[in-house]
């Protein structure tokens, strides 16, 4: 009896691990995706940190993510200027809607760092 209750109690504990597991990881999937975007699309601009001090930063004056003109913009205005471009920056017109709205989730994460 002690064998079936032991059994059935790390089945249980087994199945909210796995649950949890599930529920976690979109998340931290797409944040790695978001990064992962950010690295190849937009740091050799904006820097790894989103300040913008890269030497190509620095001669197109790109803002810095943690700064209160860029956390004024809206959503839909950070959308925009990925996907259509804005001044100097390109279009990033490849990304879908999904990767844009998660860098733009990533491009609000570096006002929440500093």
């Amino acid at each position: 009896m002690r064998k079936t209750i032991s059994w059935i109690g790390t089945m249980t504990i087994g199945a909210v691990v796995l649950t949890a597991i599930g529920f976690l990881s979109p998340p931290a999937i797409a944040d790695n995706t978001a990064e992962a975007t950010y690295k190849t699309k937009c740091a050799a601009c904006h820097g790894p940190d989103g300040k913008g001090e890269t030497t190509t930063g620095k001669a197109l004056k790109v803002k810095d993510f943690a700064s209160e003109d860029v956390r004024k913009m809206s959503d839909a205005d950070l959308s925009d200027a990925i996907s259509k471009g804005k001044g100097k920056m390109p279009p990033y017109k490849t990304l879908t809607a999904d990767q844009v709205k998660d860098l733009v989730g990533y491009v609000r994460a570096f006002a929440k760092k500093s």
